[in-house]
């Protein structure tokens, strides 16, 4: 650890300030409370949650004076360091003007010579101290007694003055800065989304298709035949479809062919086994639930099922390959696409949608399901919760290109979903390094490296002696009141 300014000495909060608490008046009367601004400023540390400037002027909601009169909050001169001891402790905020706290604050009256601003990025430097200071087991809290025990590095007025300035303009910095990557998520996320509609437009592989113009489109009753011989192959018989109507709204290249998701691909909804039968429930099939269908490669799942399970429910083993889609499930699940990298069977609660290898291809399926998630979940349908069923599946449209060029947008699709994982991981990356950045600014400022001294300040031990002086001369504070009536 460097060694400290000549000019500078470590003291203890209480030594150089008042520490203060709060109160709340009865919550379940009315009368206590006004709108904010209208009345005296109370605070929470709910107020300060995510709150980002320097000085706060009122919370949610202001008191009036019968709920000032009530509690045991006080109000505090403009310039107290307002700072939260309970859920969370380190919560630090400078008043604005005249204001109370609730009991969730241990806050800082000042002396005159000591700068809010300095203070103010003093106590964020030492939230984590703070914190691991508090105690009680519903949540941690520290004390009026920890609060004055806290430590305070105390610099010259006028060095003060000099720090907490240049804190401000390089904090601003780091915040414009870190303002502009948090928001590169949201624009890769557009970009994806935009990758993903061209995708499925033909746009994504106009320049492949002048290059291969030969390329023939897929005729929808060559499908369907292929299907019907599958089908027979396996000792079963192919039915088409009832098809609800419905269309992608968009043109599409010459080449390809608007379909149906029934039209193009086998579709199958599974069941679950009893839940009362252990025998059903073993190692042997692994089985998918809709929770497992998130936008992912399922290559494990949580659950199996025996032989007799699976006889039992009726449901079906699928090859890898299989596109799943999730029909119903809490949040956002319902819409949501998978590709199965395992064999396995499914509840009911998902569509398992087969792929003809001849004519498609899974990753071409599973990026189109990707792209229209939002529309998908649209069309479900009932009372309590909604959800998909086989009909909507096989009805949803299907912008079916040759198998060609399928290989070449999903090639292209994942090239540049690749560059854009890349750059997330790199801005979470500097996502973190921000953040230790304003943790290493505010420790070189409060080391005394940030701004240079001016071997003609005050030393901060002539400014602590006068402190102390003015403390021990001043009357007991009393409880504070606004002059004029409020509420």
């Amino acid at each position: 650890m460097s060694k400290l300014p000549s000019t500078w000495i470590d003291v203890e909060i209480g030594e150089i300030a008042e520490v203060i608490g709060g109160g709340t008046p009865n919550a379940n009367d009315v009368e206590n409370f006004t709108a904010p601004g209208e009345g005296i400023a109370w605070l929470t540390p709910a107020d300060l949650s995510g709150y980002k400037r320097k000085e706060i002027t009122f919370g949610a909601r202001d008191l009036t004076s019968q709920g000032y009169k009530s509690c045991s909050a006080k109000l505090m001169p403009k310039g107290s360091l307002l700072f939260s001891s309970r859920a969370p402790i380190g919560y630090v905020a400078v008043a604005a003007n005249e204001i109370a706290t609730n009991q969730g604050f241990k806050s800082f009256v000042l002396s005159h010579d000591i700068n809010p601003s300095y203070a103010f990025y003093y106590l964020k430097s030492i939230r984590q101290l703070a914190d691991s200071l508090g105690t009680g087991t519903t949540f941690k809290e520290i004390s009026g007694a920890t609060a004055k025990t806290l430590p305070f590095r105390l610099a010259p007025t006028a060095e003060q003055t000099r720090i907490a300035a240049k804190l401000d303009e390089l904090l601003a910095q780091v915040d414009t800065l870190k303002a502009r990557i948090d928001g590169i998520p949201a624009l890769l996320k557009r970009f994806r989304q935009s990758v993903l509609a061209s995708a499925v437009s033909g746009k994504l592989t106009e320049g492949w298709r002048a290059l291969n113009p030969s390329v023939s489109p897929i005729l929808p009753d060559e499908l369907k035949k292929a299907w019907a011989d599958a089908y027979q192959s396996d000792g079963r018989k192919y039915k088409e479809a009832d098809l609800l109507p419905g269309s992608l709204g968009y043109p599409l290249p010459n080449s390809w062919v608007e379909a149906k998701v029934g039209e193009v691909f086998d579709v199958y909804v599974g069941a679950t086994p009893s839940r009362a039968s252990p025998k059903f429930w073993g190692e042997e099939i692994p089985w998918v639930s809709s929770s497992e269908v998130a936008f992912c490669r399922i290559k494990t799942t949580r659950e199996s099922i025996t032989e007799a399970g699976y006889k039992s429910a009726s449901t079906t083993i699928h090859p890898a390959g299989t596109v799943m889609l999730a029909m119903i499930g809490q949040g956002k699940t319902r819409g949501q696409p998978a590709i199965l990298d395992i064999k396995a069977c499914h509840n009911q609660n998902t569509a398992a949608l087969r792929v003809h290898s001849a004519y498609c291809i899974s990753e071409y399926l599973y990026y189109y399901l990707y792209e229209r998630y939002e529309e998908t979940r649209r069309v479900g349908s009932g009372n309590n919760q909604q959800a998909l069923n086989k009909k909507t599946v096989q009805s949803l449209p299907f912008p079916l290109p040759p198998r060609a060029e399928q290989i070449e947008i999903v090639r292209r699709i994942e090239q540049l979903f690749a560059f854009a994982d890349q750059l997330e991981a790199g801005i979470k990356a500097a996502q973190v390094r921000i953040d230790l950045l304003t943790q290493s600014i505010l420790a070189k400022a409060f080391r005394g490296d940030l701004v240079p001294q001016d071997p003609n300040d005050e030393p901060a031990s002539v400014l602590l002696d006068r402190i102390k002086a003015q403390r021990a001369a001043a009357p007991k504070a009393k409880r504070g009141r606004r002059s004029a009536t409020a509420g």
